[in-house]
């Protein structure tokens, strides 16, 4: 088995910090080692040796004995004769899909799941617990549910709103319309011919003073239409070219 160098220290001294625990939520982060992965092919031999540079890595698994030993970390022959907590390669898609399951064996055939990590094109990462996944799509399904049942609750607020205004409006007592009395009629029209006949007769109109005669109705054509041919004759569009003046 090729094995990979060994991270060196910072030259200035100064220690990196801890990487968090294994076994602690690390669903957040994931790790790349662009450098590895330019210098060694990610197959199903080496991909052990890049995993565990990452910080999801245990180093008190039983992998990490066989790799002191100089014996392949995934082999299965030796693994199960081991109890404790152990990384198995569960499926592979090369070169981009590896997925790592780590686990607690109790002996050769009685082993209990604990997490999950998984190798996507170089980057690895931690997979979320199937209680973490149902409590997400359940949040979100609580949350659209909450949204649509606000919004139907603001919908038929409106619809309620304009249904009382239009039972207000309906009840309002509509002005009757009002309708006329003959009777009165003829009552009204009797005292107005009555008051007619006791009043003295209109006096006659004043006469014309002397030389004014009173324009009949054919004086009153004759000078409009003079008057509309005044309008219509320009003095100076309409003459003749011989009535122009010369200059």
């Amino acid at each position: 088995m090729a094995t990979t160098p060994m991270i060196p220290p910072p030259a200035d001294g100064t220690m990196a910090a801890p990487p968090p625990p294994p076994g602690t939520d690390m669903t957040s982060i994931c790790f790349r080692d662009q450098l590895w992965l330019n210098t060694y092919p990610l197959d199903r031999n080496l991909v052990f040796d890049y995993f565990a540079l990452s910080p999801f890595y245990d180093y008190s698994c039983n992998n990490e004995q066989l790799r002191v030993r100089a014996i392949h970390p995934l082999d299965v022959s030796h693994l199960s004769k081991m109890t404790g907590t152990e990384f198995m390669l569960s499926e592979v898609l090369e070169p981009h899909l590896f997925v790592f399951r780590k686990q607690k064996r109790d002996g050769p055939e009685k082993v209990a799941p604990m997490l999950t990590y998984y190798v996507l094109d170089g980057s690895v990462y931690q997979a979320p617990q199937l209680c973490n996944v149902f409590a997400s799509r359940v949040g979100r399904a609580l949350y659209h549910i909450s949204k649509a049942f606000n919004t139907a609750a603001s919908k038929l607020e409106k619809i309620g709103y304009v249904d009382a205004e239009n039972e207000n409006a309906s009840s309002e007592p509509k002005a009757p319309k009002e309708t006329i009395n003959f009777k009165e009629l003829k009552r009204v029209d009797h005292i107005l011919a009555s008051l007619q006949r006791k009043l003295p007769p209109a006096p006659p109109p004043p006469p014309f003073p002397e030389g004014y005669a009173p324009p009949t109705a054919e004086g009153e054509k004759s000078s409009d239409t003079q008057q509309e041919q005044l309008v219509t004759v320009d003095p100076i569009i309409d003459q003749v070219p011989s009535k122009r003046m010369k200059m």
